[in-house]
């Protein structure tokens, strides 16, 4: 007799074991009819799953996160059905969830095409109308490789084959369709009403370019069809903001195959470049923090001192010279600690703050780079923090409100804060780890923060705070970290002289708000549509003539407002100016400051602001007042 503990802690209990659906239906007609899937003792499991012993229960819909993403499980799956309906000769190999949506990658004999794609779109719902059952059924290891053999489906077999001996084989059926899964899904197929194929890419069998090339079909589901709407409209919006596209169109960078991963920033994009460097050099300066520079290559050794040739090697660029193995870094951490190591430290010092606009190259895989947003070269706005335990707290409280007053003079004030924890592959003791995990939890309390925890997504040498921004379309960015490491320093010998005269390791504090300078550029001309404010527009305002008797004024009043730093351009061009203002307005400046003979004798200027918005006459005096306070605010 199973005694079941709801999530309100009420408690019911049932003559025999009993299934999710079951207690689902116990509750209410309304809930059974909603249940996707449920919840036992913490542990996702289909609706047919049977309890029979006590156990806490919760019953999850589309309203919960997990059934949002059990929606999309089964519908990769439904496309894997669909396409295999369709061409009957596709193999089917792996279909995971990804953020807002999921993928199925297929073998194929020819590249699929639009049309097929609206195609298997139109036989998935279907499929979907047809309600079939979902059910799980379980084989042995051998009975199901010589299943999916039999079958042809021989990346299946493959992968049954690379699961332990002694392991059942989970599989789910519905309709005539049979597919390799650990669950859990809905309960049929009549539950997956809002969804949308929305692309075909090359990917390769296990992600290896030495295997053979599939295609891989990516779609997004939804709980609900306005949910798919707004999602769709967001991806418009996208495309519209698309940092690649402006970055051109704006003429700030290019990228290029002979270079891949890495950008060369033209004067306009370097320009913002070094307002964002020239501010992140304020904020280390009026922080407590001591600028540093460190080589770009270091030998092998101190990386494996580090852990990262254990652990991070597959991403590092090596070479060799005079029989010696060197790596490019790909962080900063080992330099600074080299720096902290050259001279014998006191407790007195401690807490003591590096920064360094540290360049990095990673050897990202080719597929993953995208724009400035993934790159293979990098600068980080990168900080290292030398202090005792008994600092750590205070250090991380002060670094968070730290990081949310620089996020607010970009214009970022949404921030969701996440705490990544000790994954697999990691240095260090598990008691390390307990201390280390402890005290990012004290430091988020001690300022008041809510967080969500991610198990297992910690960097190999220690737990590390997340600050993710949401941008103006709603979508999250992960910038910030601030991590705890115990293990980095004892590896490369840090020591201070504590109070007590004896030799102490410190803790090692890793810390950047912005991260990769590249992708920040990136996220903030995506968030603005490329209509950065003004004190990072890098031309603030374009002085106009409408005929050639205006130019010598012109130029005065483009030469007053430089005089003041205003980064300040001057057409005279013999265009009309209907011309001038569409074409500056395209590149979105923020001020078009226009003058004619009337604006001349009378010793004033006719001022446009972005979005067309006309701000009348005004003497220069008051338009340099303007943008000025402008500037100051960063507003």
């Amino acid at each position: 007799m199973p005694v079941i503990t709801l999530p309100d802690g009420s408690k019911r209990g049932f003559p025999q074991p009993v299934s999710v659906a079951e207690v689902a239906a116990s509750i209410g007609a309304g809930l059974a009819k909603a249940a996707l899937a449920g919840r036992v003792d913490g542990r996702l499991v289909d609706t047919a799953f049977r309890i029979d012993n006590d156990a806490n229960v919760a019953i999850v819909t589309d309203k919960d996160g997990d059934g949002l993403e059990i929606i999309r499980h089964s519908t990769a799956h439904l496309l894997a059905y669909a396409v295999k309906d369709l061409f009957p000769d596709a193999q089917v190999t792996i279909g995971p969830v990804i953020e807002n949506g999921f993928y199925y990658d297929f073998a194929y004999k020819r590249p699929f095409t639009p049309e097929d794609l609206e195609a298997i779109e139109k036989r998935m719902a279907e499929l979907a109308k047809k309600d079939f059952p979902i059910t799980r059924e379980v084989m042995s290891r051998q009975n199901a490789i010589d299943f999916f053999l039999n079958l042809g489906e021989q990346y299946k077999a493959e992968l049954i084959a690379a699961i332990p001996e002694d392991q059942e084989i989970g599989l789910y059926r519905e309709g005539d369709f049979i597919d390799l899964c650990r669950g859990p899904h809905v309960p049929s197929t009549g539950k997956l009403k809002t969804f949308k194929l929305m692309k075909v890419a090359g990917a390769y069998w296990r992600g290896d370019s030495k295997n053979a090339q599939l295609q891989r079909i990516y779609g997004t589901a939804w709980a609900k069809k306005e949910e798919l709407d707004v999602y769709l409209h967001m991806l418009e919006e996208a495309e519209k903001r698309d940092h690649r596209k402006l970055g051109k169109q704006l003429d700030l960078f290019h990228l290029q195959e002979e270079a891949p991963g890495l950008v060369f920033w033209h004067p306009h994009g370097w320009t913002v470049w070094q307002e964002i460097e020239q501010y992140m050099r304020a904020v280390y300066r009026d922080n407590g923090y001591q600028e540093v520079r460190c080589p770009q290559i270091l030998d092998r050794t101190l990386w494996e001192k580090s852990g990262h040739w254990e652990h991070y090697k597959a991403n590092m660029f090596t070479t060799e010279s005079e029989s010696r193995d060197y790596a490019v870094k790909p962080m900063n951490c080992p330099g600074h600690v080299q720096i902290f190591n050259a001279g014998l430290r006191s407790y007195k010092e401690l807490p003591l703050r590096y920064g360094e606009f540290g360049s990095c190259h990673r050897n990202e895989p080719s597929g993953a780079l995208h724009g400035v947003m993934r790159v293979r070269g990098f600068t980080q706005d990168d900080g290292h923090i030398f202090c005792t335990e008994d600092q750590i707290e205070a250090e991380v409280t002060a670094f968070n409100a730290l990081l949310r007053k620089v996020y607010a003079d970009f214009g970022f004030t949404d921030v969701a804060v996440k705490l990544a924890l000790r994954p697999e592959g990691r240095v260090g003791s598990d008691d390390v780890w307990d201390k280390a995990e402890a005290a990012l939890r004290c430091g988020l309390r001690a300022g008041g923060l809510e967080w969500e925890e991610l198990p297992g997504e910690g960097a190999f040498y220690g737990p590390k705070i997340e600050f993710h921004i949401k941008d103006a379309i709603g979508r999250s960015w992960q910038c910030g970290t601030v991590q705890v490491d115990f293990s980095m320093p004892g590896r490369l010998e840090a020591e201070y002289v504590g109070e007590d005269n004896a030799r102490h390791v410190p803790v090692m504090l890793h810390r950047a708000i912005l991260g990769s300078l590249e992708r920040f550029i990136g996220i903030l001309i995506e968030n603005h549509a490329g209509a950065l404010p003004l004190w990072l527009s890098p031309v603030q305002a374009v002085v106009l003539n409408i005929s050639e008797g205006q130019s010598d004024y012109a130029e005065s009043v483009a030469q007053k407002l430089r005089e003041t730093g205003l980064r300040v351009e001057c057409d005279l061009r013999s265009e009309k100016i209907t011309y001038k203002i569409r074409e500056h307005s395209l590149l979105k400046r923020p001020y078009l400051v226009v003058v004619g003979d009337k604006e001349k004798v009378a010793g004033l200027v006719a001022v446009r602001a972005r979005g067309n918005q006309d701000l009348g006459q005004m003497s220069p005096d008051a338009l340099v007042e303007r943008l000025l306070a402008e500037k100051r605010s960063r507003s």
